[in-house]
């Protein structure tokens, strides 16, 4: 039904930047909420950032300052761009987007994760 398709993982130095891009496509009738979940070797999978339909923008302490979210509803995107990285925040990044394929009919879709490394 719905597919979200990451791009813009990788590796990069300490300090330097990347910049993540989701977009959903299929049977859409409206996207609520989108965001970017990490998970981290032996860690539970965390909240990073996410953007509701209204505008409001949502980070994790560890992240705020550094990243960015963004959203083109028109394309049904977001985007996370990622600055002054660290080591720690190496991990597999997922999009995450909450989809009414119907009036009433919601899900959780996941994206297949994107891996971002970050070497000191």
């Amino acid at each position: 039904q719905v597919q979200l398709v990451e791009s813009g993982g990788g590796l990069v130095q300490a300090g330097g930047s990347l910049r993540l891009s989701c977009a959903a496509s299929g049977t859409i009738f409206r996207i609520t909420d989108m965001g970017w979940y990490r998970q981290a070797p032996g860690k539970q999978r965390e909240l990073v950032a996410t953007f509701t339909a209204g505008g409001s923008a949502n980070y994790a302490d560890s992240v705020k300052g550094r990243f960015t979210i963004s959203r083109d509803n028109a394309k049904n995107t977001v985007y996370l761009q990622m600055n002054s990285l660290k080591p720690e925040d190496t991990a597999i990044y997922y999009c995450n987007a909450e989809v009414f394929t119907l009036k009433t009919w919601s899900y959780n879709y996941w994206g297949q994760g994107t891996q971002v490394t970050v070497s000191s």
